[in-house]
């Protein structure tokens, strides 16, 4: 077994890449990608000094069935810790060694966060992958663009677009099992079903979508004989464009997001675990305006957004044997005003302001804490000048004066050249240097575990690698090596003997270093290779649910034009883990075995550019394995589903 996965696990390295291009064609020709998240505006791939991910709606479309989650595990460089666990289970986000809070999410551009939550991260659990039009990952350091939180990557979400017409619907339903390994029980427990309309009417352009997921089956904590946690999730999101003049549009959104989930008790090997009493549920309510003017030298745009998250908690008090209730609830708004000035087709500057106001509440049995005293603002300040020679040579520079309203100015900065050769075959070569900066978060400063004494995380990162086309550009390569240097890191301290716990800045620096490759391969116009490979060494402090090496391969087969089959494989290197230990009060570290993971999906378009139906299957050979420890895994399952447009 150990020599099979060696084998797979090197012929997915030699078959790099992250995602299929589309099919209709031999040539692929990625360099030119449009991209926006290395200067907010577009900017073609080849011109960029960043090897950014960019998972298309074609690329979505094959993913058919799957969480978003799921989706952008299979990134190269990305880990979703808890993708393949109970659909209530909290995600883990891992970029580079770094983790949730040092990974910023943006959707359409404007930065989503949750002010209430530890470390302040967004709840992807939040947002259906069916409301998703495109998805770019920018690794490494971007707190000069970005702010605060860009320590490690960057994910940003644009969400669907109207269609060209007048008028166009869209409906879906998919139902599938959901099922451990040791579980056989192949019928319904896992619900999706979504609702759009859509079009374009002269100068308005409109979206209104509703989706909503129902999952039971399994039990969030691993073990026989547990009660099964059940997840719901509804979502409503409308989008409304102006166009005033051939100059000046104006781009509305308003969403609300609600999930409701059972859990059980964090993992402690105690017994008390497994419980059928905890229910929490979580809403948010998001809305904003982005106009944006066009001029001869250049375009201004104004990014806004108010959002407004409330999260509770039923929970079982094994001492009292009595329900606790506990309230958090926060408000953040966002102001990011930029300015693109070309003084030529060659040099642009980017000038930009940024205003973000946060604040949280929280009511528990063991503390409660107003909003009067809880909250911090942010005012910062950038530019980034970008040149892109004629002769190949791309330049990308900037920097950024933070002002925190608790902790002063911060200054961040980032140079970042790229060459371009002009040879028989394309080659980039690029390299970078960036610093970034992370704030505590509202709960790590006043919560009953917050210290008002923690200082910001201090970053460095340091990239370099290349990216090329081959053999008429049917072969797509690039890799990168990164070396992260972190200072300050926050922690949270425990004592065993006098229970006192709090956060607390870890003294010295930790370091991460790695390697992310990719290759696409068109072997024919309808048949596509590819997969990506992930090396990541950080230090005992960070060593915690990140594989050493991490591969991804897929096989994309367009037997017809209306007929898609597609094979993924996954494989996870053994991690590091810990729990803490009930009885003892002390924590044990543990040792998690790697494992890997097949999945297929077939596809048909019954009728053409109307209806399409899939069926796909995760976990083929129900492989057992252990995400985190004391947890549930899913093991092999099925899902089929129709997609109408109407």
């Amino acid at each position: 077994m150990k020599k099979t996965v060696k084998a797979v696990a090197i012929l997915a390295l030699l078959n790099t890449c992250a995602y299929a291009q589309e099919l209709d064609s031999t040539k692929v020709n990625q360099l030119k990608e449009v991209v926006l998240s290395d200067t907010k505006f577009e900017l073609r791939q080849e011109k960029s000094g960043k090897v950014i991910e960019v998972i298309t709606a074609q690329d979505l479309e094959k993913k058919s069935g799957q969480s978003l989650a799921t989706v952008l595990s299979q990134a190269a460089g990305m880990e979703i810790n808890g993708n393949q666990s109970a659909n209530g289970k909290n995600l883990g986000y891992y970029i580079r060694g770094g983790k949730n809070r040092q990974i910023l999410i943006l959707i359409d551009g404007i930065p989503v966060t949750d002010a209430s939550g530890i470390t302040f991260e967004y709840d992807l659990r939040l947002l259906p992958v069916e409301q998703v039009e495109r998805i770019e990952i920018m690794k490494g350091a971007a707190s000069t663009l970005y702010g605060t939180g860009a320590a490690t990557g960057v994910i940003n979400i644009t969400l669907k677009k109207s269609a060209k017409k007048e008028i166009e619907g869209n409906a879906y339903v998919n139902i599938g099992s959901n099922n451990t390994s040791d579980n056989h029980k192949y019928n319904g427990q896992d619900f999706n079903q979504g609702l759009s309309v859509n079009g374009n009417l002269k100068k308005v352009n409109y979206f209104a979508g509703f989706n909503s997921t129902e999952t039971k089956g399994m039990s969030q904590i691993a073990g026989e004989n547990y009660e099964p946690d059940s997840f719901s999730r509804q979502n409503l999101l409308g989008k409304l464009g102006f166009k005033a003049t051939e100059k000046l549009t104006l781009d509305f959104f308003g969403n609300y997001d609600k999930i409701k989930n059972d859990y059980d008790f964090t993992y402690d090997n105690s017994g008390f675990n497994d419980t059928a009493v905890n229910v929490t549920t979580s809403e948010q309510i998001r809305f904003g305006v982005a106009p944006k003017y066009k001029y001869d030298k250049g375009e201004f745009v104004l990014n806004s957004g108010f959002t407004k998250i409330t999260r509770d908690y039923n929970e079982l008090n094994t001492y009292s044997n009595t329900i606790d209730f506990s309230l958090y609830e926060s408000r953040s708004v966002v102001l990011d005003g930029f300015n693109k000035y070309s003084f030529t087709k060659q040099l642009f500057v980017i000038l930009g302001g940024n205003y973000q106001f946060n604040d949280m509440k929280s009511q528990t049995p063991f503390s409660s804490i107003a909003n009067e005293n809880t909250k911090f603002n942010i005012l910062d300040g950038y530019t980034t000048l970008v040149y892109n020679a004629d002769f190949g040579l791309n330049i990308n520079t900037g920097a950024r004066l933070n002002n925190h309203s608790a902790y002063g100015n911060n200054f961040v900065y980032n140079i970042n050249p790229s060459y371009n050769f002009k040879t028989s075959f394309p080659l980039k070569v690029l390299a970078s240097y960036s610093t970034a900066y992370i704030t505590p978060s509202l709960y790590q400063l006043f919560s009953e575990y917050g210290n008002t004494n923690l200082t910001p995380e201090k970053n460095a990162t340091v990239e370099a690698g290349f990216e090329t086309e081959l053999f008429n550009k049917k072969i797509r390569l690039n890799a990168v090596y990164f070396y992260r240097d972190q200072n300050n890191a926050i922690d949270f301290y425990f004592n065993p003997t006098t229970f006192d716990a709090y956060y607390v800045n870890v003294n010295g620096e930790t370091k991460a270093k790695g390697i992310e490759t990719s290759l696409n391969i068109a072997v024919t116009s309808k048949l596509q290779l590819n997969g990506n490979y992930t090396f990541t060494q950080v230090d005992k402090a960070l060593d915690r649910l990140i594989p050493k090496h991490k591969a991804n391969a897929c096989l994309d087969f367009q037997a017809t034009s209306r007929a898609l089959f597609s094979v993924n494989y996954q494989y996870f290197d053994a991690r590091n883990d810990a729990f803490f230990d009930g009885n003892t009060f002390g924590v044990v570290n543990v040792k998690l075995g790697s494992y890997q993971l097949v999945n297929a999906l077939v596809k048909y378009e019954l009728i053409k550019n109307r209806l399409t139906v899939f069926g796909s299957a995760t976990n083929i050979f129900n492989e057992e394995f252990v995400e985190n420890v004391g947890y549930s895994t899913r093991g092999r399952n099925f899902k089929i589903g129709l997609n109408i447009i109407l």
